[in-house]
């Protein structure tokens, strides 16, 4: 399985980066919600190897829906994540692929085509890029530290995403809004980020990212501490020396 889900990222992030020079053909799905041409094309790859290696297994994809992954194994992608930096022609953007096994995180990949950065992580055996191991940050206070979080379509839960901002951007380091949710988790296994928050995840934004997280010693819940599933939208990731203080300022 880790085997496919790498050569299905690399073969779709692949079609991404030479098609990302390109203008893009831009559909609206929704409120300030988009796909493009490439995003389909990437899913195709993506999907047709999954189903021609493993046809008994459930899959979720951002494109084409899904819902069944809390039995046997399910495949939760998302082919392009970071659409409208795409179609913008902003270099933020992935491949995110993670399974899992009776609802809980197995394996993820997140593959950064134009920076040729592969994160992999497997349940038990740490998480690595290229290869190499990495591990979340070290920071042990909120006042020194990275944090990012994204913005949600919603009108409203961009309101409470903003209500958090106001409580934690006066206490932190600095703040980031990366676009990619996919690589702000990947960004906070690697140390890059020290946490990262976001009040509206899809399960194919954060199946393969928080496992990454988990694996490099870092930490996912939801906004209230509790245990994180893929299908709950608020989640706070970070390296987990800083997430009580974090917890803290979220819930005053």
């Amino acid at each position: 399985m880790l085997q496919t889900a790498v050569e299905a990222a690399r073969s779709a992030g692949r079609l991404m980066a030479e098609r990302y020079p390109d203008r893009q053909t831009v559909t609206i799905k929704g409120y300030r919600d988009i796909v493009t041409e490439t995003d389909t094309a990437a899913e195709s790859i993506i999907l047709g190897l999954i189903g021609e290696r493993f046809p008994d297994h459930h899959i979720v994809s951002e494109e084409r829906g899904g819902d069944e992954w809390r039995d046997g194994y399910a495949w939760i992608v998302d082919p392009l994540d970071g659409t409208t930096n795409y179609a913008h022609h902003l270099p933020v953007f992935c491949v995110s692929i993670g399974v899992l096994e009776r609802g809980v995180p197995l394996l993820g990949v997140i593959y950064d085509p134009l920076l040729d950065q592969l994160f992999v992580a497997e349940r038990g055996q740490g998480a690595r890029l290229n290869g190499a191991p990495i591990h979340a940050s070290a920071v042990a206070e909120v006042r020194r530290a990275v944090i990012s979080l994204d913005w949600a379509h919603a009108d409203v839960v961009r309101a409470q995403s903003l209500a958090i901002l106001n409580r934690l951007a006066p206490a932190c380091g600095t703040v980031r809004a990366l676009g990619s949710a996919a690589l702000a988790l990947a960004y906070v296994s690697a140390g890059w980020l020290d946490a990262y928050y976001n009040l509206a995840l899809k399960p194919w934004d954060a199946a393969a990212g928080c496992l990454l997280v988990a694996e490099a010693g870092g930490r996912c819940t939801d906004l209230s501490g509790g245990a994180y599933r893929v299908d709950i939208p608020g989640c706070l990731a970070s390296n987990g020396e800083i997430h009580g203080e974090l917890l803290d300022l979220i819930g005053q």
